[in-house]
């Protein structure tokens, strides 16, 4: 990366100006409190070294092309225990995908959860995605690296703690992305080529699902196409001392440190989707399930 005597911390976001062309800050674009911290932190030991071969040779070495950047965005307006939740949780999210702790169901559940996780990657993986890409409440990113092969990646989370979860799956595929704090709901600033959302429509209330499709569609150029990944009600999807109802709107989780939050939590049918989307808009509409826990449905702005 050039050298930048004004620019944004790469990490924190906070803007920052160098006082000579010397100085590392402006070569890493981190500020000092971040450079502070780079014994505890992959990411800017990472940035820290690049910087240092850049500026003794003038140029970056390859593999910097590839970094994670940071930026922030206004402070979430929507959902503040949700959000609260969420960011108590990041250190303890990917047990649900990994089916590990609270969330082991014995052999049986667990390898056909590991195989319909594995399907709901190749049906993302197979999709025609590319150009600029938007993924909405990214979390931690465990879809992250597969998207930001496709394209320009934009990760957007309202929590800030899974964010950087998210970021360092990313610098451990040494794969580039934007990460943004930014909320869900919050307007489109511009029109992007595809847009994906991992387990978010099932915390979008009912009252509100066209609202949020609506949104969907305004952050695609015509033509743009909409995927996501979500929960299909199963009693073995959930921690064991959660307590899923088919028909619920909201969902009270407990954390591993004993924390309680209620949330939204829906599970939507395929045909409820599928109507949604197009009366959204939408075009060439799909919803479709793998046997027990996921829902997978793409469709194409108007």
């Amino acid at each position: 990366m050039p050298f930048r005597r004004s620019f944004d911390c790469l990490w924190c976001g906070r803007p920052y100006s160098t006082r000579d062309q010397d100085a590392l800050e402006g070569w890493a674009q981190l500020c000092p409190d971040c450079v502070g911290r780079a014994d505890e932190n992959p990411f800017i030991r990472f940035r820290l070294h690049a910087a240092l071969h850049e500026r003794a040779t003038g140029a970056p070495p390859t593999e910097v092309r590839r970094e994670t950047n940071a930026a922030t965005e206004g402070p979430p307006t929507e959902g503040s225990e949700m959000v609260a939740y969420y960011e108590a949780r990041a250190a303890e999210y990917d047990d649900w995908y990994l089916r590990r702790g609270r969330y082991e169901r014995g052999p049986v559940h667990d390898v056909a959860w590991a195989a319909e996780l594995d399907e709901a990657g190749r049906w993302l993986d197979a999709l025609p995605i590319g150009g600029q890409i938007v993924e909405l409440a990214a979390g931690t990113g465990w879809w992250s690296p597969l998207l930001a092969v496709k394209g320009e990646l934009s990760l957007y989370d309202a929590a800030s703690a899974p964010l950087e979860l998210a970021r360092e799956r990313l610098l451990a595929h040494r794969l580039r992305a934007h990460l943004h704090i930014r909320d869900a709901w919050a307007e489109p600033d511009r029109q992007v080529d595809a847009l994906f959302c991992g387990f978010w429509l099932s915390h979008v209330p009912r009252s509100r699902l066209a609202s949020f499709f609506e949104l969907a569609r305004h952050w695609l150029r015509p033509g743009g196409l909409f995927a996501f990944i979500d929960s299909r009600f199963d009693p073995q999807s959930s921690a064991v001392d959660h307590a899923p109802q088919a028909d619920q709107e909201t969902m009270h989780r407990r954390l591993d440190d004993g924390r309680e939050f209620t949330i939204p939590k829906v599970y939507y049918q395929p045909a409820e989707l599928e109507a949604g989307l197009l009366a959204a808009g939408f075009a060439n509409v799909t919803v479709a399930t793998t046997a027990r826990f996921f829902l997978l449905g793409e469709a194409r702005a108007g």
